[in-house]
């Protein structure tokens, strides 16, 4: 797969969890314009035209949907929520130490199925 959400999708995760590809299985799809990332299977960050979302239990979301710089994802402009999902601003995507938080988390979360 070439396409730019792909290339920054894995130098942003690299960055922030440079041994991730070592403990898991990722995989990466194109959905809906955008680049999906995979965890055994499990959906957990999606990367396009309105940046970086990740896949997070509700009460963490809740947490961060306090910060108006986290937004809902959405694929399309008059499309619909996607409610397990915080598109991450780019203060945390820049604390790898914060992101690498959230990705853990995130992570956590859909193995959890």
């Amino acid at each position: 797969m070439k396409n730019k959400y792909f290339d920054e999708v894995t130098k942003l995760l690299t960055q922030a969890h440079p041994e991730l590809a070592t403990i898991y299985r990722l995989d990466f799809k194109n959905v809906f314009g955008a680049v999906c990332g995979y965890v055994d299977e499990h959906i957990f960050i999606s990367y396009g035209k309105f940046g970086v979302a990740l896949r997070l239990p509700l009460e963490i979301l809740n947490t961060l949907f306090q910060a108006k710089d986290v937004k809902h994802l959405k694929y399309f402009p008059n499309g619909h929520i996607k409610k397990e999902y915080a598109v991450i601003p780019k203060r945390i995507l820049k604390d790898n130490r914060e992101f690498r938080k959230l990705l853990d988390k995130s992570i956590k979360y859909v193995l959890s199925f």
